[in-house]
């Protein structure tokens, strides 16, 4: 009994694999994305070209490809967030995180990806890296020559700056 590595809490044989060996095709977006992560674990490098929409498939490097999860220690996926993708959906977008070492360094990869169902069957279609946020100040900011927030009585420049 192996928990697959995409994070449901299932078993490898009742979750990611009979997507990967082509037994029953993912049947949400979601599932979709977490099988494709689990290829990489489990270097199922065909079903990635397989799962990929076939009008994108002519830009896929299966080697390049091969050469990243071959090189990789997956450690996550984190799931953070959906939009459509069900069963009765024909698009579908998957926001996630996907933690793994390479070169003894820790990396995440975030992205959006946009899925599409054709014939019943779901397809990764595309992905984009999120656009960082914008963090706003909830307090003005304190100016160098004002008391300091602190209450020591002396100058924001002199304190706590």
């Amino acid at each position: 009994m192996t928990l697959c590595p995409c994070g449901s809490e299932q078993n490898y044989s009742n979750c990611c694999e009979p997507a990967h060996t082509g037994t029953i095709p993912s049947k949400t977006a979601e599932a979709l994305m977490r099988s494709r992560y689990c290829a990489y674990v489990k270097h199922q490098i065909s079903y990635l070209g397989e799962s990929l929409h076939p009008d994108h498939r002519q830009d896929w490097d299966e080697e390049e490809t091969k050469g990243w999860a071959d090189t990789s220690e997956w450690q996550s996926l984190e799931i953070l967030s959906t939009q459509g993708g069900q069963e009765k959906d024909d698009e579908g977008i998957v926001e996630f995180a996907a933690t793994y070492k390479e070169n003894n360094k820790l990396n995440r990869h975030h992205e959006i990806s946009r899925f599409q169902k054709i014939d019943n069957k779901w397809y990764y279609v595309e992905g984009s890296t999120p656009k960082p946020t914008t963090v706003r100040n909830e307090t003005p900011k304190v100016g160098r020559n004002e008391p300091c927030p602190c209450g020591s009585g002396k100058k924001y420049k002199k304190c706590c700056s």
